[in-house]
């Protein structure tokens, strides 16, 4: 079965009679300026004919000097799913159990399923403004201490929450976790103002950092995401990939954007304006909005389906969050201030 996600699909559209060029996409957490145009300069220059490197080993070299992590414990891959599944296929075998905070990603869950591991959720509350910490994260240590899972999976900044927990609280988690590895899904952390740096807690030893390409440069269609590691975790995950699991488009598309920082500066300087400006609006239509370090908002709407129908029919797309649990509710990413305005306008008129 397939896991829903945001984007809305041209067949979804046309059965709408929606047209493309008049679509909003805010179902997506992407740079809002798209793609680098170094790196789109990088596709064309491309010759497809040639075999792209099985190693990624430029790209891992960019990536080594970005990060301050060394180049064997980076491993590159078709987006930072490919890399969820490649853990669960590594990391479990049938029975072992696996835990996931949540509501989150539904990928994590269904990497697990495929593996026949036996999945423990621990469930944040809306009350607590879906944070694993209130109160500190000493509930979710002692059953991950009591379970002893092979993997537990955290996003942080979570999705579609856009919570995003501490050092100390992840520290605490990673220590709990003993034998097991901590999977510290960031694949937003590029949006989050002032976020701590999660490399300082490798040394470890039980933490897999992921991280994708596709958010914050937007290369969604290329598929982008790597993983930090310790040096055996990552020699385990390659052994497990298909060759040639990354094409050429996408390794040279994420050199070219690895070296543009204006660009990236640029977008995310234009999703933390949007933001803040939806953030602000949508409060004042008197709407529930769960405060997020990432470039989206959960928003409590009463029917997240109907809504997102009702503003498809006006050419724009929200994801509606029934698949997360959370069907009173709509996802947003941040776009540009004059889309999000155009955006609220059309909640205006299409809410209860």
């Amino acid at each position: 079965m397939r896991i829903p996600h945001g984007g809305v699909s041209p067949r979804e559209l046309k059965f709408m009679g929606v047209s493309a060029g008049h679509f909003i996409d805010f179902s997506v957490n992407i740079n809002p300026l798209g793609t680098s145009p170094s790196a789109m300069d990088a596709i064309a220059r491309l010759d497809p004919s040639s075999y792209p490197d099985p190693d990624s080993g430029e790209i891992r070299r960019a990536l080594a000097r970005m990060t301050g992590v060394a180049p064997d414990q980076i491993v590159v891959g078709n987006g930072s799913t490919e890399l969820i599944y490649l853990l669960a296929h590594t990391y479990l075998n049938k029975g072992d159990r696996a835990v996931i905070l949540s509501p989150t990603f539904g990928e994590y869950e269904a990497a697990c399923r495929l593996v026949v591991a036996r999945i423990e959720l621990i469930h944040s509350k809306e009350e607590d403004g879906f944070r694993w910490d209130a109160g500190g994260v000493g509930a979710a240590c002692r059953k991950i201490d009591r379970l002893r899972p092979a993997l537990i999976f955290l996003c942080n900044p979570n999705n579609p929450t856009g919570v995003f927990l501490e050092r100390a609280a992840v520290a605490e988690l990673a220590e709990a976790a003993g034998d097991g590895l901590l999977v510290l899904d960031e694949a937003y952390i590029s949006f989050v103002e002032s976020a701590w740096e999660s490399t300082s807690l490798l040394g470890m030893g039980n933490l897999v950092i992921l991280r994708s390409l596709t958010k914050d440069h937007a290369l969604a269609g290329l598929r982008l995401g790597y993983a930090l590691c310790p040096p055996a975790v990552a020699d385990a995950l390659v052994m497990g990939q298909p060759s040639w699991s990354v094409n050429a488009a996408a390794q040279a598309a994420g050199i070219a954007s690895l070296a543009d920082r204006a660009h990236l500066s640029r977008g995310l300087a234009c999703a933390s304006e949007g933001k803040r400006y939806l953030d602000g609006a949508l409060r004042e239509l008197g709407l529930k909005v769960t405060p997020s370090a990432a470039n989206f908002l959960l928003v409590e709407v009463g029917d997240g389906a109907e809504v997102r129908r009702r503003l498809l029919h006006r050419g724009f797309g929200v994801r509606d969050c029934a698949s997360f649990g959370l069907p009173r509710h709509i996802r947003i990413g941040a776009r540009s201030v004059p889309e999000c305005r155009r955006l609220v306008c059309a909640l205006k008129k299409v809410l209860p």
